[in-house]
């Protein structure tokens, strides 16, 4: 397979037809990012990277860095972790505070914005110092030091940050919160504000196409059977209520970010992540999605 073309054509077909959206400006700081930065990279199971456009451009990966927090507590917490936040796809908008106090505290899944909240406590409770341990756990699986935190965006979020502060606050009413709500809030923003371009992003997520195994840090990251668990969350929560809409016209695990993200995988077989910051009405990179589709239905293969 030639990935190096297929991603170019890709590219090509998406520079033409050319969808548009609109910037998240929820959080002002993402609204000065050029909308029409568009990249695409692939990596191997090799290692073998493949790009095109602004495939090395820094952004900020925002609601991605979710998998890697789950990743790094599922595997401590296992049983306990799974009592606390739910696995089932949300129907309603990530900050929904309604869905939070209907369902008592146990949010839908660990990538709305309440459920990456007990996650962050459960790494809060685990780590010292869990924004430093999520940078080092990211520069390990993508076998390079390749993440800032962009204090600009940080600093915007922390200042816009209200709804997440009545989530956690809702959680800890419910007894789903250990920590002070604002050293989490603070850990949360942090790692939601961390940038990486996309070939990183992609090397950051080729262990769960490797059934858990990453050949850059050469060690086993999850079992082959949690691996699995996080692709199947990733397939049926990772792009907040277009889930069901983005496995039916890609067919691949995968995790959005309102910075006009995603990263992807196709199991055994390589990791993908695509860039572009111009948004549908769901949150989800209107480019990226439309080079997602492109790229499965030109390989004709998906998980289906």
């Amino acid at each position: 397979m030639d990935y190096q073309q297929l991603i170019e054509e890709v590219y090509q077909e998406v520079k033409t037809k050319n969808p548009r959206g609109k910037v998240a400006d929820y959080i002002p700081e993402l609204a000065n990012v050029d909308a029409d930065r568009f990249g695409i990279a692939l990596v191997d199971l090799e290692g073998k990277v493949y790009g095109v456009g602004d495939y090395d451009q820094p952004f900020s990966i925002q609601s991605i860095s979710k998998v890697h927090t789950l990743t790094m507590v599922a595997h401590i917490f296992q049983r306990k972790l799974w009592s606390r936040v739910n696995v089932e796809p949300s129907g309603n908008p990530f900050n929904s505070i309604a869905q939070l106090e209907f369902e008592k505290g146990i949010p839908r899944n660990p990538f709305i914005n309440a459920g990456a909240l007990v996650i962050t406590d459960a790494l809060t409770t685990k780590f010292e110092n869990p924004v430093e341990e999520v940078s080092r756990f990211i520069h390990e699986v993508s076998g390079k030091d390749c993440v800032t935190i962009n204090q600009d965006v940080m600093n915007s979020e922390l200042r816009h940050s209200e709804r997440n502060t009545a989530l956690a606050y809702f959680l800890k009413a419910y007894q789903n919160f250990d920590n002070p709500v604002e050293e989490v809030i603070k850990t949360y923003v942090a790692h939601c504000s961390m940038e990486m371009c996309c070939v990183d992003l992609a090397r950051s997520f080729s262990f769960l196409a490797n059934d858990g195994y990453s050949i850059y840090a050469k060690r086993e990251i999850v079992t082959e059977s949690e691996a699995r668990r996080i692709n199947a969350l990733m397939l049926t929560c990772g792009f907040y209520d277009e889930s069901g809409e983005f496995a039916f016209r890609v067919g691949l695990p995968g995790k959005s970010g309102v910075g006009g993200g995603v990263a992807a995988v196709m199991p055994h077989q390589f990791s993908i992540a695509v860039w572009s910051p111009e948004l549908n009405e769901k949150g989800n990179s209107v480019k990226a999605i439309m080079a997602l589709e492109l790229l499965t239905d030109k390989l004709k293969f998906s998980l289906f």
